[in-house]
């Protein structure tokens, strides 16, 4: 029992590392109607800004936090003022042409960190990596308790921001009815230059949370590219809430099946949870939840 409990326990604290990444996908898919093909490469990139901070200037990587998320929220509102923007005027015979921009963002981006730090493995690991504390025989890394902490806190802050802010409540009125929001005096083409900043900034955090805990190279955007798919498939398009449960139960289903399967199958685990879910709960968990 305990086994399980520790598996759960270290799944829990995974997925809310996850949920981050999926409510990143989720806010620019609501308001952009476009899956970001490109969001696991902005993290790979937030990473090894936190390795060249750590590693080179000896910041610690939660600090690096404030320096990963503002450059991302730049380098995102950038990217789709810029880049995807200008698709959205241009009348061609592929209406999904702003996703394969985001493909094309996304090789790009991998083979610039391919070309500066090369394909090997990099780390990084504070004195405090090891640590663990204890609740009778559960073990809780350390690590991941702080990095779990921080999702939780940054969670909060978005939904209090989304919520109680002009701002906030101008991304919620786009992604509900574009047209209205601009019939009621929204910009919608700033909302959402800043919300694909702001997702940008919220996979960079999930980023930086994880390295301590994690691995990087060049080509580990894809993967998470597909968890935050996965994630936001799971917990209903276009709802904040769900991605939150989404990256929950991807979390554990990938710890469980770790321990209960194979370590090398886990994400096949979390890949099989997510076929049933589109068979059976289309709609995702939120119609499950009712969230």
């Amino acid at each position: 029992m305990s086994v399980f409990v520790q598996t759960v326990v270290a799944g829990t604290l995974m997925g809310g590392i996850y949920a981050l990444i999926g409510i990143g996908m989720t806010l620019i898919m609501g308001v952009m109607k476009i899956i970001n093909l490109a969001h696991g490469q902005l993290m790979m990139v937030a990473m090894y800004i936190t390795y060249v901070l750590y590693e080179y200037l000896h910041v610690d990587p939660y600090l690096a936090l404030v320096v990963t998320m503002p450059a991302l929220f730049v380098l995102g509102a950038l990217i789709q003022r810029y880049l995807l923007n200008p698709l959205i005027k241009v009348e061609a015979i592929l209406p999904e042409n702003q996703v394969l921009m985001t493909v094309g963002i996304g090789m790009v981006l991998t083979e610039i960190a391919r070309m500066i730090f090369h394909s090997d493995y990099k780390s990084v690991r504070p004195a405090y990596t090891s640590i663990s504390l204890y609740a009778g025989p559960i073990a809780f890394n350390l690590p991941m308790c702080i990095a779990f902490g921080i999702a939780v806190l940054l969670t909060i802050g978005l939904f209090i921001f989304l919520l109680k802010t002009d701002t906030g409540k101008s991304v919620r009125a786009t992604a509900q009815n574009k047209e209205a929001a601009l019939l009621l005096g929204v910009n919608a083409d700033r909302i959402m230059v800043f919300t694909y900043g702001l997702g940008a900034a919220l996979v960079a955090a999930a980023g930086t949370l994880l390295l301590p805990i994690y691995y990087l190279f060049p080509d580990l955007g894809g993967a998470f590219t597909l968890k935050a798919f996965v994630i936001t498939i799971l917990g209903g398009l276009g709802s904040t809430v769900g991605a939150i449960v989404g990256g929950v139960v991807l979390g554990v289903s990938e710890s469980l099946g770790a321990t209960y399967v194979s370590m090398g199958l886990k994400d096949a685990v979390g890949m099989v949870i997510f076929l049933l879910v589109l068979i059976f709960l289309p709609g995702g968990l939120k119609r499950l939840t009712k969230i």
